[in-house]
């Protein structure tokens, strides 16, 4: 199942840890290997993946490795109302599911992210991102930070932000808004933070508070 372009891992959480190592294989080299065969998988490949962080009974906590491959990260909340009336008559006849239709191609896919790749980052912006990921290894409140693959999240999510607002480069500005859900899933708090009631967020706040942006 893992050879398509985008993968849905829904409740990711739930596989067991045989299945989620399987899948850091796909996330990390793009092949996987069946009985003793390896095998690419096609380009691109994505992977999306949900999990319900309220059930724990049944589910399997992602390792700091798998997580680490996860370009970012985001808590969906509950809608506010409006938006909660039109998913009911959003589903009043069918599942919008039913009537899905594809608006983008894998060619078109490829060509943007080679466009992302065309985006100018200078070097004092690239610095900031990596001053960020490296204050993180030094604060009080983690027993993990974030590794180089968290710098280079980063750098790329970043680039697809200028690239989405129509600009041929980076701003500390893209660096601020995308960092929380870039950085805090790769996080690993300290016993002490987690039963003060700390949220890997809070961290990335300070982080931001603390690092200079370059002038």
């Amino acid at each position: 199942p893992v050879f398509a372009n985008i993968l849905l891992a829904d409740e990711i959480n739930r596989a067991s840890p045989r299945t989620q190592s399987a899948l850091l294989q796909a996330m990390s080299e793009a092949q996987a290997t069946v009985d003793g065969t390896t095998y690419d998988l096609p380009s691109p490949f994505m992977v999306l993946a949900t999990q319900n962080p309220i059930e724990f009974h049944g589910t399997y906590p992602l390792p700091e490795a798998q997580l680490d491959r996860f370009l970012l990260q985001t808590s969906l909340g509950y809608p506010d109302p409006e938006t909660e009336v039109e998913v009911l008559f959003g589903q009043a006849q069918q599942h919008p599911l039913e009537s899905l239709q594809a608006v983008v191609d894998t060619a078109q896919v490829l060509e943007l992210q080679a466009q992302a790749r065309q985006i100018t980052v200078e070097r004092s912006v690239a610095r900031y991102m990596v001053d960020l990921v490296e204050a993180s290894r030094r604060h009080s409140s983690l027993s993990v930070g974030a590794s180089p693959r968290g710098s280079l999240a980063l750098f790329r999510s970043c680039r697809a932000r200028a690239l989405i607002d129509g600009r041929d480069y980076c701003t500390p500005d893209d660096v601020k808004a995308l960092a929380e859900v870039v950085l805090a899933h790769r996080l690993v708090l300290d016993v002490k933070a987690r039963y003060a009631g700390t949220a890997a967020a809070d961290v990335v706040g300070e982080l931001l508070a603390q690092v200079a942006p370059p002038t």
